[in-house]
């Protein structure tokens, strides 16, 4: 009886190892894979890096090209529209706040009729 109990045990142990071999070149393979790609990406040429170079420089001569009298009506308007967004931007606050007290006043309605109605609940 003993025996074929031992005989048991040693097949699982040696599916078992298999299984770990199976997983091990498994994992050594993944890691070549891997470093493989980084070796890849460390050799190839960043092609996005040269075309943002190249927009830039056009960008650039693009708006070299007009006055220097443009850039004082430039820094006016984006000073307007940065007073004009700060203006909307405390408006929107100050609605915000409203809507916060309101909210909180009906919070504290609701919360009374909610304790009336367990007293009453309590009091039959």
């Amino acid at each position: 009886m003993n025996y074929k109990l031992d005989e048991i045990l040693n097949a699982v142990k040696k599916k078992d190892s298999l299984f770990v071999k199976i997983l091990k070149i498994a994992g050594v393979v993944a890691v070549i894979a891997v470093i493989a790609y980084a070796v890849y990406r460390f050799f190839t040429p960043d092609y996005l890096e040269d075309f943002e170079d190249d927009f830039d420089d056009d960008f650039d001569d693009y708006f070299e090209d007009e006055d220097e009298d443009g850039d004082d009506t430039v820094k006016e308007e984006v000073t307007e529209a940065v007073s004009d967004i700060k203006d909307a931007a405390e408006d929107a606050a100050d609605d915000f706040k409203e809507a916060a007290e309101d909210v909180k006043e009906q919070a504290a309605e609701v919360a009374e009729d909610v304790q009336d109605a367990v007293e009453e609940a309590v009091a039959e």
